[in-house]
């Protein structure tokens, strides 16, 4: 035996020998980097994740051994734009006032930085043709990013608030940036952040919604019309 094999051993699936070039601080920065960019070029269902290792100078079983799936590394290619750890502290701010704006800021802030931009059109490209890039974005949006602010408000259906205000957000995203629908693409971002603002803190925020009984997780017919009817033997 040569000196030093004994050292080498086996490779095992997520655990590649560590070399300068697969290791260090700036190793799964690569990887999320590299999966932005091979997402935005190619689209969900054309890359890979041993493409993704190619174009991050690593071995594909890091890539496994950091994020797991492809959708794993979809999923953390999002949020490396949305980045919301650092950010609902600050949208969620000190009180309930002002919410709306908040959120429309940011989310336009993201969506019209050209760094974010690109690799989130391939997300929402990808979502509409690929069910597994679908609910990596529905999961995203509804649990890690609006679901987590309307369970920090302590308001009744943060669910279905999540959902609403998600619809309403994404709908934009698809008109401006994708479809680029006029006159929407070309308005001012702050026209849309002061139209879009009191929308969403009603969404998000308004208690008279607590009672109605026509939302998900209420209980009780509505005496008002036929829509609210409710069968017998409810």
């Amino acid at each position: 035996m040569t000196p030093g094999a004994e050292a080498q051993g086996p490779r095992r699936r997520g655990r590649p020998s560590r070399t300068t070039a697969t290791t260090g601080p700036d190793a799964r920065t690569r990887i999320l980097e590299a999966a932005r960019t091979e997402f935005a070029e190619r689209g969900y269902d054309k890359t890979s994740v041993r493409g993704i290792a190619k174009a991050a100078g690593v071995d594909a079983a890091l890539v496994h051994h950091y994020f797991g799936t492809k959708d794993e590394v979809f999923a953390a290619a999002i949020e490396l734009s949305f980045e919301p750890a650092l950010v609902i502290p600050a949208i969620l701010g000190s009180d309930k006032d002002g919410l709306g704006e908040r959120l429309a800021r940011y989310f336009i802030a993201v969506w019209e930085s050209p760094a974010s931009r690109t690799p989130l059109l391939a997300v929402m490209r990808s979502a509409l043709t690929h069910e597994a890039a679908a609910n990596v974005l529905r999961g995203f949006v509804l649990r890690r990013l609006l679901g987590r602010i309307a369970e920090q408000l302590d308001v009744p259906d943060p669910t279905f608030r999540a959902e609403l205000a998600a619809s309403h957000m994404v709908g934009i995203a698809m008109l401006r940036y994708v479809l680029r629908a006029e006159p929407l693409a070309s308005a001012d971002p702050e026209k849309i952040i002061a139209m879009v603002a009191p929308t969403l803190q009603r969404y998000l925020t308004d208690p008279a919604q607590a009672g109605d009984p026509d939302l998900p997780g209420d209980s009780g017919p509505s005496d008002s019309g036929p829509s609210g009817s409710s069968p017998s033997g409810d």
